[in-house]
């Protein structure tokens, strides 16, 4: 049984990809004035709109660390929300999750053939960092850490992470692992967006197992100035000091990463320095509202003549303060014309933003009604209509 529901998870992996249909245009210049990191790579992210408001070497790979327990834990909270684990599961540590495997590095403390909960031991993973932990997840969840592995690497692929690859369950360094910046603010918004219950986690400061209390390592949490509500640090000789960091602030919800910061100390201080440049610079708003149509066209060859457009999903764009009244919007077709038939969502074309001049991000737009085809009297009207209109064009 245990085996059929490993295979079943593994195959359920596709099941929760939702693609955003918000895409940014990198022909605005955002980074105007951002302060200068202590980092080799950084990115600071709107969650919302995906706008990338500032970078440095964003795409370059680095040896994650402990960052790549967001991906293990990703993997977690989609077992659970798929109902193919529950919170209540005792595991039983096995040798190879023994916390005496893991000398010198972030663990659990787990006693060899000890039961612990899944909920315990996720939050083992998140708050405490665990290297044991992991490895006991990976395989209750999946029976092995290489099959583990497997499923964390097909969700690389699927949310179209270019320069991410993982070799190990906990980020110990390994020559075969790698992410970059940005990636890992993908992985973060996707925690974020797809399993707000395990997101909650991240905010918890401290976790007491074994009558071991240990504190959450992302010291932000206490910071009083900002609302910092996650995420996950990381650190090896090789990768440096890493931290992912999540606050919101109104209607305003930012993510940064900073990899390869020299001091465990700096990664907050570099991460506060482009949360706060953030905050001040930029805010989000939502333009085009789910289910709210936004024009009418007219079609050709259906039983109507005109079709509803707009989208089923909010979209949601990023601009510096003080700039809303300037923004313009128009929206064009894939087609010179809207043909029948055509089905409740179909995308048709993007409607577009534009600021001082320059495209700078856009939506999918979406049919928002079912149109058949019409009868062949009707086809051959708008045939001729059709036909007359191209000699004018």
């Amino acid at each position: 049984m245990l085996k059929i529901r490993q295979k079943l998870f593994q195959l359920g992996v596709s099941a929760l990809f939702i693609s955003s249909t918000v895409y940014a245009d990198d022909t605005i210049e955002f980074n105007k004035g951002i302060p200068k990191l202590q980092a080799k790579s950084y990115v600071l992210m709107d969650y919302n709109s995906g706008q990338v408001l500032a970078s440095l070497n964003p795409d370059q790979r680095h040896y994650p660390a402990s960052l790549t327990k967001m991906m293990t834990s990703y993997v977690i909270g989609s077992a659970l929300k798929q109902g193919y684990i529950s919170n209540d599961d005792k595991v039983v540590v096995s040798e190879n999750a023994w916390g005496a495997k893991f000398p010198g590095s972030s663990k659990m403390f787990l006693n060899l053939n000890q039961k612990v909960s899944v909920a315990d031991l996720n939050r083992g993973i998140i708050i405490a960092s665990g290297n044991d932990a992991c490895v006991a997840m990976a395989e209750h969840i999946s029976g092995t850490q290489k099959e583990f592995i497997n499923v964390m690497n097909q969700y690389v692929k699927k949310f179209g992470l270019k320069n991410t690859h993982f070799a190990t369950v906990h980020g110990l360094d390994d020559p075969n692992q790698y992410s970059s910046a940005y990636d890992m603010a993908i992985i973060g918004s996707r925690i974020i967006r797809d399993l707000p219950e395990e997101y909650k986690i991240y905010s918890e400061k401290e976790f007491t197992f074994n009558k071991i209390k240990q504190n959450n390592r992302n010291g932000l949490l206490w910071d009083k100035s900002m609302n910092v509500d996650g995420m996950k640090t990381g650190h090896t000789d090789e990768a440096g000091y890493n931290l992912v960091a999540s606050a919101n602030n109104a209607n305003t919800r930012l993510i940064s990463v900073v990899m390869g910061v020299p001091t465990y100390k700096g990664r907050e201080t570099e991460s506060k320095k482009l949360l706060k440049w953030g905050f001040a610079n930029f805010e989000t708003f939502k333009p085009l509202q789910a289910g709210k149509s936004i024009a009418e066209q007219s079609v050709y060859y259906g039983d109507k003549n005109k079709v509803h457009l707009g989208s089923f999903t909010d979209s949601y764009i990023t601009i510096p303060k003080g700039k809303q009244s300037q923004l313009k919007a128009r929206y064009e077709l894939e087609g010179k014309v809207l043909k029948a038939p055509l089905v409740k969502g179909q995308v048709v074309g993007k409607v577009i933003y534009q600021l001082a001049g320059k495209d700078i991000a856009s939506a999918n737009l979406q049919v928002m009604e079912d149109v058949m085809e019409s009868n062949i009297l009707g086809q051959a009207w708008d045939w001729g209509v059709l036909t007359v209109k191209g000699l004018f064009n």
